[in-house]
């Protein structure tokens, strides 16, 4: 990070010498600005700014130069982005993160809630209260582990916590919440994505919080007020003025109890989610995956559309004219009839990496020479999956303090095979030593 005085302001240019140094590269290298198709960073701020972030700094070099986040991080910050915004969510994950740390640090601790929540759920399942199956109702990991110990009124403290209306209240609330987005967090996740079924789950999850907004309320309450008298703890009457945390008693809101939860706390809530949705999931990034998506020849072009394709090809003005762009979409008439219907040297592709090998090993490259752009365009865009984050969280784990003097070699014979895990299960032991039995020794002869 470099720093310079400017009168009386300070100003930061770590993304200005972060331009700059690609830039550079490029020049070196005898490549413009102009060729770049994407960008791909972390969620850092320097990074996705919209103001002065490395993304706009870029795009201002050149129109075509979007941005792809990685889709999975970016789920995760529209939850990070509700809680700075609504007091009730930030608390609620604070104490659950609590009592993850404190039982977490404890195997006895642990053991012990097991044992608990076994029981519990067998009571429940022989009432017909819970159901079974794969994923429903089984033991999963606790959190990490914290330094804490055990101490009964720092339990206690979290215990009473835990039996007010309103942490009840915002658990049943937030699981609504959570369990909308779950499939779309499940789906980006995955290593290898259907980008198109992704797009569709972000719009599924928009649909249902507008309809949890509109029709959620009354079955939420219900569920909630279920909960504490099975519990016996106190619900408040909604039609009491509500008193605001830390003033006196003598100084209430100007509300009660319900425009409280229902409006400040519920509808706030779900709107600001659907925001930051909309927000992360722009239409040109939506437009811009669903484009290559749909240009993906699995399982014989089913993915096709036509008009989809286009609107990615406008994205990019600088390569694609509206002159183009009309010779594009009569070229695309052609090859979608060619590649799917006649030629059954493209039966059976794989994916965009095949198909742009097809088309040159059957010279078609030439036939649609504008096709054939937009398939190299696409295959340079990156690809908006979970494990480039994940490459950066491996980082943490492997360069640690006691290993923070690593070299480049080192630190990377050591991520390789973290990360690629499924790759390097399938190598046996014997290898590796055989492997390093015929390494050169590093200890010489005096």
């Amino acid at each position: 990070m470099e720093r310079f005085i400017d009168i009386v302001h300070v100003r930061e240019t770590t993304t200005l010498s972060l331009k700059n140094g690609i830039i550079g590269l490029l020049a070196q290298h005898s490549l413009s600005p102009s060729s770049i198709w994407g960008q791909y960073y972390d969620g850092a701020s320097n990074m996705q700014g919209d103001i002065n972030g490395l993304k706009i700094l870029m795009q201002k070099e050149s129109k075509g130069v979007h941005s792809i986040h990685c889709f999975a991080h970016q789920l995760q910050l529209t939850l990070v982005a509700v809680s700075k915004r609504c007091d009730e969510v930030q608390e609620l994950l604070l104490v659950v993160s609590d009592i993850l740390n404190m039982v977490g640090s404890s195997f006895k601790r642990r053991d012990e809630l097991r044992e608990s929540q076994a029981e519990e759920i067998e009571e429940a399942l022989r009432k017909g209260e819970l159901e079974t199956g794969r994923g429903l109702n089984q033991e999963l990991g606790l959190a990490r582990a914290g330094d804490t110990r055990w101490e009964k009124c720092k339990a206690k403290r979290y215990l009473k916590a835990c039996l007010t209306f309103e942490i009840v209240f915002m658990l049943h609330f937030m699981r609504t919440i959570l369990a909308i987005t779950n499939e779309l967090n499940v789906a980006f996740q995955k290593k290898e994505q259907d980008i198109a079924n992704a797009m569709i789950l972000v719009r599924v999850a928009k649909d249902r919080l507008q309809l949890l907004r509109e029709k959620g309320w009354a079955s939420l309450i219900d569920e909630v007020s279920k909960f504490c008298i099975k519990y016996d703890i106190l619900i408040p009457n909604f039609d009491e003025p509500y008193v605001i945390l830390g003033r006196s008693r003598r100084r209430v809101a100007e509300y009660n109890f319900f425009h409280h939860y229902h409006v400040v706390v519920f509808c706030k809530t779900i709107d600001w989610q659907f925001q930051e949705l909309n927000n992360r999931f722009d239409e040109v990034t939506t437009e811009l995956l669903l484009g290559v998506a749909c240009l993906n020849p699995v399982n014989s072009f089913s993915s096709f559309d036509i008009e989809k394709i286009l609107r990615l090809a406008k994205l990019y003005p600088d390569d694609f004219d509206k002159y183009s762009i009309v010779d594009l979409h009569f070229q695309f008439e052609n090859y979608i009839v060619d590649v799917r219907d006649h030629d059954k040297r493209f039966f059976d592709l794989k994916g965009l990496g095949d198909l742009s090998k097809k088309l040159v090993e059957t010279k078609k490259h030439g036939t649609y020479p504008l096709v054939f752009r937009l398939v190299k365009f696409a295959l340079l865009l990156p690809v908006a999956t979970a494990t480039v984050e994940r490459a950066f969280s491996a980082m943490k784990l492997i360069k640690t303090d006691l290993r923070n003097r690593m070299d480049d070699e080192l630190l990377s014979g050591c991520l390789v095979p973290y990360i690629e895990k499924e790759v390097f299960s399938n190598i046996s032991n014997e290898a590796i030593m055989d492997t390093f039995q015929n390494m050169k020794t590093s200890r010489g002869e005096l």
